[in-house]
């Protein structure tokens, strides 16, 4: 017979997941809170990354209320073939399921958002090339995301092309190779699987969202 405190352990846990992926509603959603996407089935990115609690991550999203606090929900993601801003209700249909982040240090959201939606209209760039004027989804969050004294709030890290064993998969070393280049192994960069990792950003909740 299971013991009283190996199910009390149990119950707690239990609570713990729950608490971590309740549904919300809409009017939870804040300004600037990330829109981690994730996928029911692999691909070249999750072949490669990893999201918080293991999930299959491949994109992200930024909330954006245009015209007040009664406007409408738009995100601004770095899609092909350009940066751009979509409705919510598109964004969160389009894939399995949506985790949703809030950035939990002390952070300038409003000029945070200004950065970002000055950058709608950029080409996406899926090439994944840091320093150029073409942007992806997560570096559209590292490089604009920044705290009230300026600095930006998340660093860049080593970029991953390689699979669980280290080694480079051949969907991009042939990608690459296509287009006359070496695989930016260990680049400065990141992803949106990482980024949902990192200990500023709690993870407040998930999709379905009663809009």
């Amino acid at each position: 017979m299971v013991s009283l405190g190996i199910r009390i352990c149990r119950l707690w846990a239990l609570l713990w997941v729950a608490a971590c992926v309740l549904p919300l509603s809409a009017q939870h959603l804040q300004e600037g809170d990330l829109l981690f996407a994730c996928t029911d089935t692999a691909n070249a990115i999750t072949a490669v990354t990893s999201g918080v609690e293991g999930l299959a991550i491949d994109h992200v999203g930024i909330v954006h209320r245009i015209g007040g606090t009664d406007g409408p929900l738009f995100v601004i993601e770095a899609v092909k073939p350009v940066v751009r801003l979509t409705p919510i209700d598109d964004f969160l249909n389009a894939g399995a399921m949506v985790v949703v982040g809030r950035v939990n240090v002390d952070v300038d959201m409003p000029q945070s958002v200004r950065r970002c939606l000055a950058m709608v209209g950029r080409p996406y760039d899926d090439l994944y090339q840091p320093g150029d004027s073409a942007v992806y989804c997560s570096e559209l969050v590292q490089m604009n995301y920044v705290g009230c004294d300026g600095q930006l709030i998340f660093d860049t890290v080593p970029m991953s092309f390689h699979d669980e064993t280290g080694r480079v998969t051949d969907y991009w070393t042939e990608f690459y190779r296509q287009r006359g280049m070496q695989v930016p192994e260990g680049a400065p960069g990141t992803n949106p699987g990482e980024l949902s990792r990192r200990p500023q950003v709690k993870i407040i909740g998930k999709y379905p969202l009663a809009l």
